[in-house]
């Protein structure tokens, strides 16, 4: 049951190429004007990258969150998804798996371009990487209750963002804390560990606050 409501997720996805394309463009845009507005002083834009990169893809996360139940909200699909024999917060952590497969993958997969763009070498680049593994799917975990509370609103996409980035600030500081130990030759398993706990904790939790706020906003 549960694989099928994944590849279904994943079908319907695709079938909106260019909403898909939107996240990953908006986060190159992003990082593009940085090395346009400094210069092309490498030492610069490697100092400022581990801010400026997590700053885009908590941005292009955020883009691309409000869809994660809009559309089976506006289509009466959730409430079928509600009536099955699945557990409500298996088949919310199912839709958000599928949701970070099309939009936080892309991301991790074209960081060596990311990489590229702010200066980065290549050991600063692998633990850019495993911060955006660990990350992009927590912030998509994070967000998650806060697009099932506005799902129901018209334009929920500004209330979405005030309602999430105050959690998501430990993610950017410690997932920057660790870009720049690796920089700096400093051991980063320490911020890892934390970035490891804040998925897990974000993995167990999340899943049942989004389905009781799902609850509330469809009772309302």
């Amino acid at each position: 049951m549960m694989w099928a409501l994944f590849t279904l997720e994943l079908r319907v996805a695709f079938r909106r190429r260019a909403e898909l394309v939107n996240p990953l463009w908006f986060f190159f845009v992003i990082l593009t004007l940085f090395p346009l507005a400094l210069g092309p002083d490498s030492k610069q834009l490697a100092h400022i990258a581990p801010g400026a990169i997590w700053i885009a893809a908590l941005l292009a996360s955020l883009l691309a969150q409000e869809r994660l139940l809009r559309e089976d909200y506006q289509d009466g699909t959730l409430e079928q998804l509600m009536l099955l024999p699945v557990p409500l917060p298996a088949v919310v952590l199912n839709k958000i798996v599928a949701h970070w497969c099309v939009t936080g993958l892309p991301l991790l997969l074209f960081s060596p371009l990311a990489a590229l763009l702010m200066g980065l070498d290549f050991e600063v680049w692998k633990v850019m990487t495993l911060t955006l593994l660990m990350g992009t799917p927590t912030l998509s975990l994070l967000a998650a209750p806060g697009t099932g509370l506005t799902v129901g609103l018209p334009r929920g996409g500004v209330l979405l963002s005030l309602l999430v980035l105050p959690f998501t600030l430990p993610l950017l500081i410690f997932a920057t804390a660790a870009i720049n130990a690796a920089a700096a030759g400093l051991p980063v398993s320490g911020y890892m560990a934390i970035l490891a706990a804040l998925l897990t904790s974000s993995a167990m939790l999340c899943p049942f606050a989004t389905a009781a706020a799902l609850r509330v906003s469809l009772q309302g």
